[in-house]
């Protein structure tokens, strides 16, 4: 079994706690389905948010799936010009057989724009 590092990636429609929340869950639950992993396969996780979000940590979401023995930390993304705003971003470290050329990167909402190079993006529409 390999350690694999796998990103996601999600835009907030605004900084309402139960919004992030739900928006960080549909993240990690969709890079676990992604990936086929359980959250006993996940060594750490790494979430970071832009600056204009403050209404709730976003590793809190991943407590409330079961994330509860997972060290999990939060930190501010860099404030550069121009960049996306309402972002939430992991980057897991996992336990897979996944060859790293296989493993799925999970882009949602307006975040699919941000690396199309790199991801598999799945796009939600905003209604869903």
């Amino acid at each position: 079994m390999a350690v694999r590092a796998v990103r996601g990636a999600t835009q907030l429609d605004e900084d309402v706690r139960d919004h992030l929340l739900e928006r960080v869950a549909e993240m990690v639950t969709d890079v676990m389905e992604a990936n086929g992993l359980d959250v006993d396969d996940f060594i750490s996780v790494i979430f970071t948010a832009t600056s204009d979000l403050h209404s709730e940590f976003p590793a809190y979401a991943a407590r409330r799936l079961g994330f509860g023995d997972v060290p999990l930390i939060c930190a501010r993304e860099l404030e550069i010009e121009g960049s996306m705003p309402r972002v939430v971003r992991m980057m897991a470290h996992v336990e897979t057989d996944l060859p790293r050329a296989d493993v799925t990167h999970v882009y949602l909402h307006g975040a699919a724009a941000l690396r199309r190079d790199l991801a598999r993006v799945r796009a939600v529409p905003d209604d869903e």
